[in-house]
């Protein structure tokens, strides 16, 4: 008798948290926790595409991405690893959207789709008179996103790399 209650209780539990990774997957899929940076930027957004698309002169400049390989086309898989609070992630990003001089954007998810994910997208926007507004963010949703914590907190390192292109664009020569 004592092993059918045990089996019963632990059903229960299954059953609860199922229940719970459902409702937090759903509740973060209509309010994702989203992080939005900006910049502006003396340059046009060719130059500012080109020094974002070389991936391998990341670790000469880029204080947030430090590390990035792969191919830069739709649903290609690329290699990253970011720098940030001290630590270091590697992670592998599914390529979603890539239009040159405008949009990147990838997918990066935590052990499967759907425990937490994290749409990166970076926008080249013109600002008129040889300026450019750069736009890096994130959407992440998942079952695990309410309870990341500080694991979520990008939003220094987005604004460190912001201002790190900015650098290395604006004082490129040619």
């Amino acid at each position: 008798m004592e092993a059918a209650m045990w089996k019963m209780v632990l059903g229960g539990v299954v059953v609860l948290l199922v229940v719970v990774a459902l409702g937090s997957y759903g509740w973060t899929r209509l309010r994702p926790h989203e992080i939005r940076t900006e910049i502006e930027i003396e340059a046009s957004p060719e130059r500012i595409w080109a020094v974002l698309t070389d991936q391998r002169a990341y670790p000469e400049w880029n204080p947030f991405l430090v590390s990035s390989t792969g191919e830069l086309r739709e649903g290609g898989r690329l290699a990253n690893e970011i720098s940030n609070n001290g630590g270091t992630m590697k992670f592998e990003p599914r390529v979603l959207v890539v239009e040159p001089g405008r949009e990147l954007r990838w997918i990066g998810n935590f052990v499967f789709p759907g425990l937490a994910d994290g749409e990166h997208y970076f926008l080249i926007e013109p600002a008129g008179a040889g300026r450019s507004r750069f736009v890096q963010g994130e959407r992440f949703t998942g079952a695990l996103v309410p309870v990341a914590g500080s694991a979520l907190d990008v939003e220094d390192g987005f604004k460190a790399m912001n201002a790190a292109l900015k650098t290395r664009v604006e004082t490129m020569t040619g």
